[in-house]
């Protein structure tokens, strides 16, 4: 950020007065120009196909991880409910309809001020198909799983939850931080 929204001036990188952590101010009116983590809100999409209950997975068509495989989610709308996110984003990705079943897992990443929520939810039908920002979409067996081509660390983690939480059928709601070091160079 450079300039202040409000009157075109200048902005600096300082801890304001009253405040702990630097933010960006506005050097001629002082305004405080608030930058907040972002949420990521998605969906484990679920089958029940011949007594074997399956997961919807889209392959990446966009960076980061292009070309490999994710649950469907995606960055958080104004005015928007987590859920609605989370099932707007199934539609986009997957052109999937689905139903919410509950919250599953959630994940803070602080070193890239991301939180990402994903919610159980049913398939309502198989009429799917890859959205415009996946290249592949497929339902996968456990046993399938591309677990070598996952996207990120939340989602092999929300997968493996899921696997064993289905074999007692317990489903709990999961929270992790995860945290990575930045290496020199």
């Amino acid at each position: 950020m450079k300039f202040c929204s409000d009157c075109g001036s200048n902005i600096t990188h300082i801890i304001p007065d009253g405040d702990n952590r630097p933010r960006f101010v506005c050097d001629s009116c002082n305004k405080i120009h608030y930058q907040n983590p972002r949420i990521i809100a998605g969906c484990l999409p679920l089958y029940l196909d011949s007594s074997e209950e399956k997961v919807l997975l889209c392959k990446r068509a966009i960076d980061p991880r292009k070309g490999l495989w994710t649950l469907p989610a995606g960055f958080l709308e104004n005015g928007e409910t987590v859920a609605d996110g989370a099932l707007r984003e199934t539609r986009e990705e997957a052109n999937a309809n689905a139903e919410i079943d509950s919250l599953y897992t959630v994940f803070s990443l602080p070193h890239i001020s991301q939180a990402y929520m994903f919610f159980r939810a049913r398939l309502l039908d198989l009429d799917f198909s890859a959205g415009h920002e996946s290249l592949d979409v497929q339902l996968f067996a456990e046993s399938e799983i591309p677990w070598d081509e996952l996207a990120f660390p939340v989602i092999t983690q929300t997968l493996e939850h899921y696997f064993e939480d289905r074999k007692v059928q317990q489903f709990g709601v999961y929270y992790r931080d995860i945290f990575f070091e930045r290496r020199p160079g």
